[in-house]
C-alpha cells in the first residue's frame, strides 16, 4: 500500500514526485514507467551501422525517465500563449508562477548558466506584423539536450532513495478501489490512496482505455501536421541569436489556416521519432559548442481538429505518417526547389545540395504524402518567412516529412486537474491540457501541492 501512485516518469510525473518528496518526505510514493531508466536510454541509430529506426519494442527517444522531453532540445517556454491550456484550469498568474518555480528547480539542478530569452522589447515583433506574421510572447529557457540530461540525472539522484521507481514496467490496468486505486502490472499490483496519471503523448492509447473503463468523459483534441525545415544557420541567425525559440504564426490567404513555427533548433540536428510504431521527424539542439552544426531546423505545423462525423484527429495524423513510412521506409526528404517544380528529390539532387542534411532520410516527394491544403499552406508560409529571413525559400532548403504532433484527447477534469473520482489526477501531455515541458512540469507541481494541501 502506497500513499501516492504515479504512472509515467515524464516531466509531469517527475516534478510531482519531486514536490511530494520536498513537502512531505514521509509519503510512500511509487512511480511506474514503461521505458528505461535514464542511463539505459539509448537509441541504436548511430548514422553509421544503424541509419534509420529499427522499431525497438520500447522507443528510448519517446519513453523512459524524463519522457519524450529527455532527448528534446530542453526548451522551457514560460508563457500562457502556447504550450497548453493549464491556465484555463488554475488561472494565468498561478500557471506562470509554477513555470517560474520549475525554472528555479532546473537552475538548482545543473541548469545554472544557461540563457533565458524573451520576446519583450524585440524589434522582430514589429517586423513580423509588417509582413503578415505574428510573433507570440514568451520567455524561453534553453537548456539544450545535453544540459537537459544533466538536470534530469540530478533530479533522479535526489529522488531515487526517497521515491520507488519501477522502470520497464507497463501498467496494464488501473482499477478504482473503495478507498483508492490499484495499478496492475505483469507479476503484481500496487495500491494507493491517490493516483497521478502522467503518461504523455506516447500513452494516448492507454489513456483512452482507462477513460473508457472508468467512464471518464473525453473529447477529441487536435493533431498537428507538417514538415521540418532545415537550412543554413546564418539565414535565421538574426532571429535565433536574439530569441533562440520564436513562435511565429501565419494565416494563409487561400484557406485562412494558421501555420506556425515550432521547436526551433539553432545549429541543431534533425532526428527520428517512433510513436506507436510510426516514424516521424523532430529536432534537437545542444549547448555544447562542439556538438553544434552549420544548420538550423524548425517545424512548420498546421493544426487540424475534427468533430462530426469523424472525430479521431490522431488516427488522421497516423494515416498520413504511415503513408510517408510506406513510400519512404521512414522519413521523406525533399528540396524546396524540387517541391516547387513538382518533382521528387533524388539521391543525386540531395548530394549536390548546398545544405547538408543532418538526418539520413529517403529522398522523395512530399506532395504524394501531405494533403494539398496543408502543403499549399506550408509553401505559402515559407515565402512569408523569406520576407523576414531572406533565403528561407531557397531551392536547397530541405524539408523532412512528416512531422506529426499527436495530442491526447482532452480528459474531463476539474480545476484541481482531478477526474470525477476523488484522488485520481491526470496531468501533463497525457491529459490533453499541456503540450510542453514547462506546462507539463508545472501541472505536476500543482497536483502535488493539491495532494499535500499546500495549494491555495
Amino acid at each position: 500500500m502506497y500513499d501516492v501512485l504515479i504512472i509515467g516518469a515524464g516531466p509531469g510525473g517527475i516534478y510531482a514526485a519531486y514536490e511530494l518528496m520536498k513537502l512531505q518526505p514521509e509519503l510512500k510514493v511509487i512511480v511506474f514507467e514503461t521505458g528505461h531508466s535514464l542511463e539505459k536510454r539509448r537509441c541504436p541509430i548511430d548514422g553509421v551501422k544503424v541509419k534509420s529506426c529499427i522499431n525497438c519494442p520500447v522507443c528510448s527517444i519517446m519513453t523512459g525517465f524524463g519522457g519524450a522531453g529527455a532527448y528534446s532540445d530542453g526548451k522551457y517556454n514560460i508563457t500562457n500563449d502556447f504550450g497548453g491550456t493549464l491556465y484555463e484550469y488554475i488561472g494565468r498568474e498561478k500557471a506562470l508562477d509554477l513555470m517560474h518555480y520549475v525554472d528555479e528547480i532546473n537552475m538548482s539542478h545543473g541548469g545554472e548558466g544557461t540563457k533565458i530569452y524573451s520576446t519583450a522589447g524585440t524589434k522582430l515583433k514589429k517586423i513580423c506584423m509588417q509582413n503578415q506574421l505574428m510573433l507570440l510572447n514568451a520567455q524561453v529557457r534553453h537548456l539544450g539536450t545535453d544540459i537537459n540530461y544533466v538536470v534530469l540525472q540530478n533530479l533522479y539522484n535526489e529522488l531515487k532513495d526517497k521515491v520507488e521507481f519501477r522502470f520497464d514496467t507497463r501498467v496494464h490496468h488501473l482499477e478504482k478501489l473503495e478507498n483508492g486505486y490499484r495499478a496492475e502490472y505483469e507479476g503484481g499490483y500496487a495500491d494507493a490512496e491517490k493516483c497521478i496519471i502522467s503518461v504523455g503523448r506516447s500513452g494516448s492509447k492507454w489513456m483512452q482505455t482507462v477513460c473508457r473503463d472508468l467512464d471518464i468523459a473525453t473529447k477529441s483534441n487536435r493533431v498537428d501536421l507538417g514538415v521540418r525545415v532545415e537550412l543554413p544557420a546564418e539565414i535565421f541567425s538574426s532571429i535565433t541569436d536574439e530569441l533562440y525559440e520564436s513562435k511565429i504564426v501565419y494565416r494563409t490567404k487561400k484557406f485562412e489556416d494558421n501555420i506556425r513555427t515550432f521547436c526551433m533548433n539553432p545549429r541543431g540536428i534533425v532526428v527520428n521519432e517512433n510513436t506507436n510504431g510510426i516514424i516521424t521527424v523532430n529536432g534537437h539542439s545542444f549547448e555544447d559548442e562542439s556538438r553544434k552544426t552549420d544548420n538550423t531546423n524548425f517545424a512548420l505545423l498546421v493544426s487540424k481538429h475534427f468533430s462530426e462525423p469523424f472525430n479521431d484527429s490522431n488516427s488522421y495524423g497516423e494515416s498520413i505518417a504511415r503513408l510517408s513510412n510506406m513510400l519512404g521506409g521512414g522519413v521523406i526528404l525533399q528540396r524546396f526547389g524540387d517541391l516547387e517544380r513538382g518533382r521528387r528529390s533524388t539521391v543525386k539532387r540531395i548530394q549536390e545540395c548546398t545544405v547538408h542534411p543532418t538526418l539520413s532520410a529517403t529522398p522523395g516527394d512530399l506532395s504524394l504524402v501531405l494533403p494539398k491544403r496543408i502543403l499549399d499552406g506550408i509553401i505559402e508560409m515559407i515565402y512569408a518567412l523569406d520576407r523576414i529571413a531572406p533565403g528561407t525559400a531557397n531551392d536547397d532548403t530541405l524539408l523532412y516529412g512528416v512531422e506529426v504532433k499527436f495530442y491526447n484527447m482532452s480528459v474531463d477534469l476539474n480545476e484541481r486537474l482531478e477526474t470525477r473520482y476523488p484522488g485520481l489526477y491526470v496531468i501533463g501531455d497525457g491529459s490533453g491540457v499541456t503540450h510542453s515541458l514547462s506546462h507539463a512540469s508545472a501541472s505536476g507541481v500543482f497536483v502535488a501541492d493539491e495532494i499535500v494541501g499546500k495549494a491555495e
